[in-house]
């Protein structure tokens, strides 16, 4: 899902090398910076956001088990992942996967290719 509000302001150009985590979406690259999903443009920062689909569902998955972090690990402002805007909610990104914390576990929501 592409967004359409842009930050015409954004005093930070992202582009390889930036410091933030670059992933691919919808055929181009956007990076995680501070809980948003941002494209670079020629008219500033857009916003944009995962869409729900058949690679990342928004399915509950109380099995799923991940070593990307310990039992008992709760995502969040400062937990050591990416977040990232999925639909109509944030997940953070595990060794390329999307974790959604609820009910005390975390749901898998699909993969996510990084670009490098």
């Amino acid at each position: 899902m592409t967004g359409t509000a842009t930050h015409p302001d954004h005093a930070h150009t992202h582009g390889l090398g930036c410091g933030h985590t670059a992933v691919h979406h919808d055929g181009h690259v956007d990076y995680l910076h501070n809980g948003h999903l941002h494209h670079q443009n020629g008219a500033g920062v857009e916003e944009h956001a995962l869409a729900v689909d058949a690679s990342n569902p928004a399915d509950c998955t109380p099995d799923h088990r991940c070593g990307g972090h310990a039992d008992g690990h709760v995502h969040g402002d400062g937990c050591g992942h990416a977040a990232v805007p999925h639909g109509d909610h944030v997940d953070y990104l595990v060794d390329g996967h999307l974790h959604h914390p609820h009910d005390g576990h975390c749901d898998f929501h699909g993969a996510v290719a990084t670009a490098v």
